[in-house]
């Protein structure tokens, strides 16, 4: 995207003030849209492409500058703002910055200076939407905003994924828990043509062959006990869409059987029924098994393997791409903050040192719950090493000699779980749901926690 390809939004309730701008920066090459409300506004980066959004801070109404900030990078995560303020004090400006604008301006503005500061977004929102399309963004759980591993085995997957995404192939992904194998495969359908259909994950581990089936299948009524009614399964609901058999090397064999001959004849029937569906579904699998060593223990079947592996992806472990943390924790650490409203804004260096030699068995997911707990728990504008979870930290004290830190060493990991659901329940106001969504766990696990802890 050229800078004549850019899309700008100018917001300003002062009419003369927003044609003016949008008037000069048409003149410079792009297609600049002016508006004169917070809601218009609202109404346009909800509904329609926007590269850069230009707005004032201040605006008649309830909608200002900063509602119409995070409403354009939550719709679209490329889009850039610039905000123009009369008044540049301190607090605003880094509140603007933290909640994403891309720079400020103060009034009275340089027209120069704002067609410069312009084509700048205009470029960086093009590089967003280039990567993107790489990298899927999974609502920016799989692309991290403005974040490109600088690993090069990440940089070899990033370049099967742009090649293989566009296709029908099948695909296998391999990798321990945590490494982001759904995210990945999230990301192969988000970049195809299939996009605008249903993704549906399923994992296939802990369930018995019947409820699998069923899962799968679908079933129709009385078809066993408890099939009050007909019910749809996922290859029939994902159909034009992708199902991703995460966990496939739990499945039972004989589902092993049923599941290969769907996915060569392309016919569904759903259990206790003669009804054949045909179906068109793109198959992605994902195991932390080494498939061709159950294959030799008979537990999986050569016939489904190379069905299931038309290209195999290898994601690699955590502690084997540790260039990539600061930039994951960069990341996570935003994406808490804004989760809780806290004002923490950065990591320390000596923390961060820490977690980069921290061998993380839970890769990304652990990474992540790690830097949520660590934001909860935090009352400065910095994460530290006092914040790092006992577990982390202490393993790293052992590794290097040191013993355990003086005073540390007596937080349990007990009073470290209790004191972080206190204190999200607190920031929550008691919305348990909101709440086990900030730390990382399900609400069946929080009430147990809750009840554990007699909170």
């Amino acid at each position: 995207m050229s800078d004549k390809d850019c899309i700008i939004l100018v917001v300003d309730d002062e009419r003369d003030h927003a044609d003016g701008i949008a008037e000069a920066l048409d003149k410079s090459g792009v297609k600049a849209i002016a508006v004169y409300s917070g809601e218009d506004a609202l109404e346009i980066v909800r509904n329609q492409q926007v590269d850069v959004v230009v707005t004032d801070l201040k605006l008649e109404g309830d909608i200002n500058g900063l509602a119409i900030l995070e409403e354009a990078k939550s719709t679209n995560g490329h889009t850039e703002v610039i905000l123009i303020t009369a008044y540049a004090t301190i607090d605003t400006c880094k509140e603007a910055i933290r909640r994403g604008a891309y720079d400020y301006l103060v009034k009275p503005i340089d027209i120069d200076q704002l067609r410069t500061l312009v084509g700048q977004a205009c470029r960086k929102a093009a590089t967003a939407k280039r990567e993107a399309k790489f990298r899927g963004t999974d609502e920016g759980r799989f692309y991290f905003e403005g974040v490109r591993s600088s690993n090069p085995a990440m940089e070899g997957i990033y370049e099967v994924l742009r090649r293989v995404a566009p296709t029908n192939i099948s695909v296998l992904i391999e990798g321990e828990s945590g490494t982001g194998k759904e995210l990945l495969a999230r990301a192969i359908h988000e970049n195809s043509p299939r996009r605008n259909r249903a993704f549906r994950p399923i994992n296939c581990a802990g369930l018995t062959e019947t409820l699998l089936e069923s899962e799968l299948f679908g079933h129709v009524k009385g078809a066993f006990t408890g099939a009050a009614g007909d019910r749809k399964g996922l290859f029939e609901i994902a159909d034009k869409g992708t199902l991703l058999l995460d966990e496939i090397g739990d499945m039972p064999l004989n589902m092993q059987a049923k599941l290969l001959r769907v996915i060569e004849d392309g016919i569904v029937i759903p259990v206790g029924s003669h009804k054949q569906i045909v179906v068109d579904v793109r198959i992605i699998s994902a195991t932390n098994h080494d498939l061709t060593q159950l294959i030799e223990q008979k537990k999986f079947r050569q016939d489904l393997y190379f069905r299931i592996k038309g290209v195999n992806i290898s994601l690699p472990a955590l502690r084997n791409r540790a260039d990539d943390i600061p930039a994951l924790t960069e990341y996570f650490l935003k994406e808490a903050a804004a989760e809780t409203g806290s004002e923490v804004a950065g990591i320390t260096e000596s923390a961060l040192m820490i977690l980069m030699n921290y061998d993380w068995p839970g890769n990304i997911r652990q990474l992540r719950n790690c830097i949520r707990t660590m934001v909860v728990m935090c009352d400065r504008d910095k994460l530290d090493v006092q914040d790092l979870p006992p577990e982390i930290y202490q393993r790293r004290q052992l590794a290097a000699g040191a013993g355990t830190p003086a005073g540390l060493g007596s937080v349990s990991l007990n009073e470290l779980e209790k004191q972080a659901i206190v204190d999200t329940l607190a920031k929550t106001k008691g919305n348990r749901e909101k709440a086990a969504k900030i730390l990382g766990i399900g609400e069946r696990t929080l009430y147990r926690k809750i009840k554990e802890y007699n909170l």
